[in-house]
């Protein structure tokens, strides 16, 4: 569980995509966050509670 990221970090989740990829660009914040997959460009939405669960730790802050 991470607290602590912003805009454009890297952060690796706990499961994988089904692309293989566990690395996610934020490309938005708020109530929701938004997050594109680093492997497959592929965008996905999810509410901040699940977000900070399931995100592992910061790859590389943006």
């Amino acid at each position: 569980m991470i607290k602590n990221f912003d805009l454009g970090d890297v952060v690796e989740m706990k499961k994988q995509h089904p692309c293989g990829g566990k690395e996610w660009k934020i490309i938005r914040m708020g109530a929701d966050i938004k997050i594109k997959c680093c492997t497959c460009q592929r965008i996905v939405m999810i509410p901040r509670s699940k977000f900070e669960r399931d995100a592992k730790k910061v790859v590389s802050q943006g």
